[in-house]
């Protein structure tokens, strides 16, 4: 995998790093229960501490040849730090509607401003998320957000379900897409 990266020195890494995680840790997001019920907004270190049901994008961007872009997590994430996700996406910020957070995360991590296409939505109990599915298309640069995306890269759909290492949410919302009939790419 020849990831493309952003290229930051390991001081300017750090600082970055402890800022982003403090701004993270107070953001308000939207909770909700077990049945997918909107109940409030917490602080995402909150959610992340009592693992509370909440909801989350998953946008997975494919080129003119299938192929899927994929990201190397940074370091400071969270969960999952330094892992491959194989969607854009994320928590949704408490009241936002879930086709708005989509289009937000998408454009906040890689820069991706196009039309999505909703395939459906799935539980991934695991992690307490209700994940809505999104597909789209991009010929365009891809602008990865520092403080999220380390680095990307272009893979068919079979090498990065093959990928070690990726977040688990991703990959079963891959899964999700692959079997909907509103697949935009042939299955591996």
């Amino acid at each position: 995998m020849a990831l493309k990266t952003n290229g930051r020195s390991a001081s300017e890494e750090r600082a970055f790093s402890a800022c982003a995680k403090a701004r993270a840790a107070r953001e308000q997001v939207q909770i909700c229960t077990p049945e997918g019920q909107r109940c409030g907004s917490v602080r995402r270190s909150r959610l992340r501490r009592l693992r509370l049901w909440h909801f989350a994008s998953y946008v997975f961007v494919f080129d003119d040849n299938d192929r899927l872009c994929v990201q190397k997590r940074t370091s400071i994430k969270d969960v999952f730090p330094g892992a491959f996700d194989l969607s854009a996406g994320g928590v949704l910020a408490a009241g936002e509607a879930r086709h708005v957070g989509a289009r937000r995360e998408v454009f906040e991590e890689l820069g991706v401003s196009a039309p999505l296409n909703f395939t459906g939505s799935f539980q991934f109990g695991a992690l307490h998320v209700h994940g809505d599915i999104f597909w789209t298309r991009w010929t365009g640069l891809i602008r990865p957000q520092p403080e999220e995306v380390e680095a990307t890269d272009w893979l068919n759909v079979a090498d990065a379900l093959a990928l070690q290492q990726v977040t688990p949410d991703t990959r079963a919302a891959l899964v999700h897409l692959l079997a909907s009939p509103g697949c935009p790419v042939r299955r591996p």
